[in-house]
């Protein structure tokens, strides 16, 4: 028999339901993840009791979801939801069941979930309950519906989406069943909410294998969720340095990128615009003049409609918007580089250059890699010297221009960024004199801090 180490208050649980009469197992992925050898984050607890039942029985309890029959109980600092057994209503929005029965079965509770590998419940006496081959299509590493996959995601749209999330995180496969399924239901996505959706994507995004996205395109999932995709797939891009269409770039340049979720929403959408701008020469070369602002404005609008936050939409923004400009060749262009950027987010930006340059042509590779090697020299010199890169390192602030006469407001401001510019280009020259005496040459309109 299978066995599964459960944590002591799991345990107790289980028991205490037991002791009142009722049948109670651990279920859902904590039982996958277990059997996969990997660590639960959540122990879920499904049980005959009903709610009311669950409440008398522990003290510390919370009505999480009591409507759909989930309670939580409270054992020390950790928290088990524990679910009565259920029989799903109709889905008439195809995301959640109108209404939901209780029921003494076990089994009826189980095959209204997801995929076989979440459909499986546990108790440390009676060993694993798996109706529906999930031990299976785990060893085959197979992401199987459970029972049949059209009923499934009619029931619930998302679940198409998890799939792939799933099949992202484990380096899975959606069996022929599973996925012809979500060919025909892709269209039903868009009765998911867009923060769903979003969250999906994100962890599919920064899992350990988002090449998965390639089935996603197939599947028309990709077109639910980023229509804008359409044009990017099978689009070639005639240039030396490219030997993929954008499409597979893009989704190289994910796998190429550390498993963060700023660098790999950019790597995804830094060259979603080149369709829309490609130019193509007499000799049969193409060119994407403007491509990165282009898609910088496509990705704005598309975080925007995934109802992602401000400051990740900016950074991405940002990332994209900068990611094809010309290297800085020397300090100077690294200063006035890290003086536009948000702070903190070269390092975000070099790693984002980096994916893209194994996402091209290998044979221009090492060159890239190389030059960018360099460029990281420098951003290390640059800060690790703390030169000046913005207002807040300046040497004066807004109340020395005050003490030699300046007044408050826009004057000062101007001058101070007048300062910052020159200060950019000769680092050296960020000493509080030697500044102040800029300025007042500024204000009498005399010169220059070169002067």
């Amino acid at each position: 028999m299978q066995k599964i180490e459960l944590p002591a208050a799991a345990g107790w649980i289980l028991s205490d339901l037991e002791k009142a009469g009722f049948e109670a197992y651990i279920v859902g992925g904590c039982v996958r993840d277990s059997l996969m050898g990997n660590q639960p984050k959540d122990w879920d607890i499904t049980t005959s009791a009903k709610p009311q039942d669950v409440k008398r029985i522990f003290r510390n309890t919370y009505d999480t979801g009591i409507e759909h029959g989930t309670v939580s109980v409270r054992f020390g600092t950790e928290i088990y939801e524990v679910t009565t057994y259920r029989v799903d209503g109709s889905y008439s929005d195809h995301r959640r069941p109108d209404a939901v029965e209780f029921t003494a079965s076990l089994a009826e509770d189980l095959k209204r979930r997801d995929f076989t590998m979440n459909a499986m419940a546990y108790h440390p006496r009676t060993g694993l309950v798996d109706l529906f081959g999930g031990c299976r299509d785990i060893e085959q590493k197979r992401i199987c519906a459970v029972g049949d996959p059209m009923e499934r995601f009619d029931e619930d749209a998302l679940r198409m989406l998890r799939a792939y999330r799933f099949a992202a995180r484990f380096g899975f496969r959606l069996d022929q069943r599973t996925e012809f399924a979500i060919r025909r239901k892709a269209p039903l996505l868009s009765n998911v909410s867009r923060e769903r959706i979003q969250a999906e994507m994100d962890e599919l995004l920064v899992s350990p294998h988002p090449e998965i996205l390639q089935d996603m395109v197939l599947s028309g999932l990709m077109h639910e969720i980023i229509p804008e995709w359409d044009a990017c797939t099978g689009f070639p891009q005639n240039t030396p340095y490219h030997c993929f269409p954008v499409d597979i770039h893009l989704i190289r340049t994910v796998e190429a990128a550390p498993r963060d979720r700023v660098i790999r929403w950019a790597a995804l959408l830094h060259d979603i615009g080149k369709p829309l701008v490609r130019q193509t020469d007499a000799d049969g070369r193409d060119h994407f003049p403007g491509h990165a602002e282009k898609s910088a404005e496509m990705a704005n609008e598309i975080l925007r409609r995934l109802k992602f936050d401000n400051n990740l939409r900016h950074a991405v923004v940002t990332l994209i918007t900068e990611h094809d400009v010309a290297y800085p060749k020397d300090d100077a262009g690294m200063r006035h580089l890290l003086n536009r950027l948000p702070d903190g987010l070269y390092p975000y930006l070099h790693k984002l250059q980096e994916a893209d340059a194994y996402a091209r042509d290998p044979a221009y590779l090492q060159i890239s890699l190389d030059e960018l090697a360099e460029i990281r020299e420098r951003y290390d010199r640059v800060v690790g010297e703390k030169q000046c890169v913005k207002l807040s390192q300046l040497a004066v602030t807004g109340r020395d221009l005050m003490e030699i006469g300046y007044t408050s407001g826009r004057e000062m401001g101007q001058i101070l960024n007048l300062l910052l510019e020159q200060v950019l280009d000769r680092p050296e020259y960020n000493q509080r004199e030697i500044l102040l005496q800029a300025a007042a040459k500024l204000r009498n309109n005399t010169g220059d801090i070169n002067e």
